[in-house]
Order: C-alpha cells, then sequence, then structure tokens
C-alpha cells in the first residue's frame, strides 16, 4: 500500500479574526482548532503524525498548546500554500502521496480522509480532491462565498480552481467551492510547485495553480463531494461562533 503523509498549513497569520493567537490554536469547544483535525487525522489512520507547517515565531507556541502529536516544518516566510507546501518536502522525504490539509477546517471526519485516499489509491497518477456544493451563499453557508470556485469543462471535467479574488463575476455565481482536500503523487508535486508563478490578485504562491498543470499535461483530477458543514473553514470570530455552533449540533 502506498505510503501517505499529511500536511497541515498552519503559517498564516488569521489577520481576519484580529487576535493575537494564531488562528489554528483558537479554541472550539476549549480545544484548538487544529487538534480536531489532527485527531481526525491520526483516527483515519492515514497518517499517524501529520506534518504541521507553521511560522517561525510561533513554533515554539504550537508545540507547546499541541505537544507530542504531530511533527513540524517552518515557513520562513508566508509566501502563499504553494510554497508553504514546498517547506514540508524534507519531511515528507519517503512518502509515495501527500494530502494537503488547512488547520483552521477542524470538522473533517476521519472518513472523509479515508475517501479522499482511497480515491487518490484507485489512480496513483492522479490529483485527487474534495469538492463542496453549497445550495447558496446565504447563512449557515455565508463563509463560503470567499472560497475558491470549482471550473469545470464541458464534459464535467475540473479544468481550474479560481480563487474567488480572480474570479468573473460569473464565476462567483459558481456555487461549487474547492475546500483545499487534496491527495498528490509527490513525485509529481514536487516538479510543479517551483513552476508556480504569483501572478493573481494575493501576489502568492497558490497551491490552487498546480491544478491547471495537471489539466495541461492531460493528468486525470478526480473528485469526490463532501459536506460543507464538515469541511468548513474558520477565518473571523463570527465564523468561530458558528463553528461552536456546528459542534455543538455535531456532539448531539
Amino acid at each position: 500500500m502506498a505510503k501517505t503523509r499529511v500536511v497541515i498549513l498552519a503559517a498564516g497569520k488569521g489577520k481576519r479574526m484580529g487576535v493575537d493567537v494564531p488562528k489554528p490554536l483558537m479554541p472550539i469547544s476549549g480545544k484548538p482548532m487544529i487538534a480536531h483535525l489532527i485527531a481526525s487525522v491520526v483516527a483515519s489512520g492515514v497518517d499517524a503524525r501529520p506534518i504541521v507547517v507553521v511560522a517561525p515565531d510561533c513554533l515554539e507556541l504550537f508545540k507547546t498548546t499541541l505537544g507530542d502529536v504531530c511533527d513540524y516544518a517552518v515557513q520562513a516566510e508566508q509566501l502563499g500554500t504553494g510554497h508553504a507546501v514546498l517547506q514540508a518536502r524534507e519531511a515528507i522525504d519517503g512518502a509515495d502521496s501527500v494530502v494537503v490539509l488547512y488547520g483552521d477546517h477542524p470538522f473533517i471526519p476521519a472518513s472523509t480522509l479515508v475517501e479522499l485516499v482511497t480515491l487518490h489509491d484507485k489512480e496513483p497518477d492522479s490529483v485527487a480532491m474534495l469538492t463542496s456544493t453549497v445550495p447558496d451563499y446565504e447563512a449557515p453557508y455565508d463563509a463560503f462565498v470567499s472560497w475558491g470556485r470549482i471550473l469545470r469543462g464541458s464534459k464535467g471535467e475540473v479544468e481550474d480552481i479560481r480563487e474567488v479574488k480572480d474570479c468573473t463575476d460569473n464565476e462567483k455565481e459558481i456555487r461549487e467551492v474547492n475546500p483545499a482536500l487534496y491527495a498528490f503523487p509527490c513525485a509529481w508535486l514536487w516538479q510543479q510547485l517551483p513552476k508556480l508563478d504569483t501572478e493573481n490578485a494575493s501576489q502568492e504562491f497558490y497551491l490552487t495553480d498546480v491544478i491547471p498543470l495537471a489539466v495541461a499535461e492531460g493528468r486525470p483530477i478526480v473528485t469526490a463531494p463532501a459536506d460543507p458543514l464538515d469541511v468548513m473553514g474558520v477565518n473571523t470570530i463570527d465564523e468561530l461562533k458558528r463553528a461552536e455552533e456546528v459542534f455543538e449540533k455535531k456532539s448531539v
């Protein structure tokens, strides 16, 4: 069976939340949101010690808060998600595939992670990803309006993922969004990440920009649906409050 490692990106400053604590360490039901995600990763059996990518000034705080449940990689400069994954390359050495997650997505079930890896294992040369389709962008789905949109071709194939800052008005109306749940073949990914550029609204190296690279070379992109509330992200204090409400409902 292919060896898979999990990388959790957690180096962002979370400016929109307006707090001094790194966003992934903000508590939901008394537990750092990234700890909920790590628990799911471990429970899934995909990776017993996921790799968490953090900013250098937060490394000790993450270690103190989370304890000995994961490995770490450091992103010295916050240059975007594509750059962040590249910082974990040494820690991933020897794996066949890598699953990339985000530290502010606390509710991803273990079963969803297993589904993603199974999807990838069926076609090891593929890029596998989960997508979510929201009924609208009203509450409780209003936070998803800021997510990247899945652009599909005439045959239903994924052609691109467009970050919302770069979307046209028509593209913003698309309701299939990107929860940033990927599984990549390692050898291929390490070849693609150095090709990324910063020609986008954020002037960052987007991990999503490897998707059109896969399309251009005819590499399969396989997808499966995920429940939006299972893959919701937390970027603001209001979204944190909503996450608390979702957690309470899930716990009943």
